[in-house]
């Protein structure tokens, strides 16, 4: 995509294969016609990409962070403190953030740092598609290129001619030179890298979402006065929520230092609620992780997802009253992270490993069941695994085997149980046979063994005998 650099047309933007081709952003146009004839070349539309930029920020803010700002022209930066336990860790939720992007046709590059700055430079100039800053940050910002640094192209090419071309050659030399010659800039993004100097930004505020908005005369900081400013807070947004029949799904609460910095807190309900006691309880849970630095001056409630209200009548018989646990899950998933917080609920199929799935905690009842006449362990592995064995072929239990380097005679054994391949999931299960028996050994132990094939046709297994459960 073309467009206008000065008086001449240039390259703003360019596909992977026109990469491969030598064009760049800042290529002039006449340049890339004359490598390229016949190239295709549109013209940008700023105006569409910086919509579809916003876009893209408030479905981040939905789902992700309570704070995400701009980047232009292409970028987005995600303060994810204290969210990433409600993905499994922060690396399952860029691998999720990358994943999901790549689904709607959008190649991304997503890194997590200390700071605003080393998360950009390893980002765009990093090596991998996915980055997690560790303790040896600093060595690994020092390679990257001084263009990492967000200069302007003019100061980059005059740091180069003086032979600069990594942000640790920059790092080593004194400041005063530099600044004397080329101004306070580079200083600036060093110090704002290696988290020296604070780069606050203005996350994103989509109108229209539920908010409320409470600004000081004087800034507080103290967590009693946090606490009550919160109370008043979800009082407010409840009213609003009220009077448009919905109730909170996610709650984002944002604390705007006298700093510029600005801090969130992110909640979550298993159903949508107006209870402004109970949502103030949850985002005071979260307070600790707030640092209020020399004051807060304007915190915002941002209702990030909200859902219509489903009024149910009350039962006034007692023995029909259920126990109300939603405020308990709430607690427990906004303290645990949403995905160690769930249901196991039986699954219609013939393999163990995928007779049961993780369901919501309040998830309707599930139809179907496991069949009572077949014994199941009570802890079935993640994967089963292998043992050494020896058995009488074809249909006999193993005589002894070894599991994890301990040697167990079998003593008792029932079974086989034979449980076939499901071929519609994948071709090579379309014959796969499993033998599955039910040991115990001279200790005591009872454990659920299953032999790969039927012992006769190799291409039913690999008649090699693995480990799958433990019974009581």
């Amino acid at each position: 995509m073309s467009g206008r650099d000065g008086a001449a047309r240039a390259i703003q933007a360019a596909d992977l294969h026109a990469r491969r081709l030598g064009l760049h952003p800042g290529l002039p146009i006449a340049q890339a016609r004359a490598r390229i004839p016949g190239l295709h070349v549109l013209d940008a539309d700023p105006k569409a990409d910086h919509a579809a930029l916003a876009q893209l920020a408030a479905w981040c803010l939905k789902r992700y962070s309570p704070v995400v700002a701009l980047d232009p022209p292409d970028g987005l930066w995600i303060d994810a403190t204290g969210a990433g336990h409600l993905f499994g860790g922060d690396r399952a939720m860029l691998d999720d953030l990358v994943r999901r992007l790549d689904r709607s046709g959008i190649a991304a590059r997503a890194a997590m740092a200390d700071t605003p700055g080393a998360a950009h430079a390893l980002a765009r100039h990093g090596y991998q598609q996915v980055t997690i800053a560790d303790r040896q940050v600093k060595e690994a910002l020092g390679v990257l290129p001084i263009a990492a640094l967000r200069l302007p192209v003019d100061l980059v090419l005059a740091l180069r001619k003086l032979g600069f071309t990594q942000i640790g050659d920059l790092a080593r030399t004194a400041r005063a030179p530099l600044a004397l010659r080329f101004g306070p800039l580079i200083g600036r993004r060093l110090d704002q890298m290696f988290g020296h100097e604070p780069e606050p930004f203005e996350p994103v505020a989509p109108t229209e979402l539920v908010r409320v908005e409470r600004v000081f005369a004087e800034p507080i900081g103290a967590p009693e006065t946090l606490q009550r400013q919160i109370g008043l807070l979800a009082d407010a947004l409840c009213a609003t929520l009220r009077h448009r029949a919905l109730g909170a799904r996610r709650l984002d609460l944002l604390f705007h230092r006298v700093d510029a910095v600005v801090s969130g807190i992110r909640i979550g309900t298993v159903a949508p609620s107006q209870d402004p006691c109970h949502l103030a309880r949850l985002l005071a849970g979260r307070l600790e992780t707030i640092d209020p630095g020399f004051g807060v001056e304007r915190m915002t409630l941002t209702a990030s997802l909200a859902e219509p209200v489903i009024l149910r009548q009350a039962s006034s018989l007692a023995a029909e009253a259920l126990p109300e646990i939603t405020s308990l899950i709430d607690t427990l998933a906004n303290r645990l992270g949403a995905v160690r917080l769930y249901r196991v609920a039986p699954i219609e199929s013939d393999l163990p490993e995928r007779a049961v799935a993780k369901v919501a905690a309040l998830a309707p009842a599930q139809t179907a069941s496991w069949p009572a006449l077949l014994l199941r362990p009570i802890r079935l592995l993640a994967a089963p695994e292998p043992v050494d064995a020896l058995a009488a072929l074809p249909d006999h239990p193993p005589r002894w085997f070894v599991w994890r380097g301990i040697r167990r005679e079998v003593v008792r054994a029932d079974g086989p149980e034979r449980v076939f391949g499901e071929w519609w999931q994948a071709d090579a299960e379309r014959h796969s046979v499993r033998d599955y028996f039910q040991v115990e050994d001279q200790m005591g132990a009872r454990l659920w063994l299953f032999r790969s094939g039927d012992g006769q046709d190799p291409a039913t297994g690999s008649m090699r005998w693995y480990l799958h459960g433990l019974f009581a």
